[in-house]
């Protein structure tokens, strides 16, 4: 997995996507960060120290390649336009699923 910085990390979500619309899909998963990239300690050591304030991991994944990026408290309103930005960009060419109504629904209805 590769740490990178929020730009970067965006720039290679772009990369990714349009590769993802010709060979596979893409995930993106948001988790919440304390700084800690160690399991917790076992009963009887000393346990780890609280943080200050928490941070958000983002994580994407293709079949091939792995990004990874932390953003911090005070960058999370920048970084979720410019992630929204990329994220529709991407998703311009999803087809509409058409819905089949049941037909119980269709006679109460």
């Amino acid at each position: 997995m590769v740490l990178l910085n929020n730009e970067e990390f965006l720039t290679q979500l772009t990369l990714l996507s349009q590769s993802a619309r010709s060979e596979s899909s893409f995930t993106i998963t948001l988790k919440r960060y304390d700084g800690h990239d160690r399991p917790k300690p076992r009963p009887g050591n000393p346990p780890l120290p609280k943080p200050d304030e928490y941070q958000c991991l983002i994580r994407a994944r293709s079949r091939s390649k792995k990004l990874a990026t932390v953003v911090r408290h005070d960058e999370v309103a920048k970084f979720m336009e410019s992630y929204s930005k990329v994220l529709k960009s991407s998703m311009d060419g999803l087809k509409k699923i058409k819905k089949v109504k049941n037909k119980a629904k269709a006679v109460q209805g």
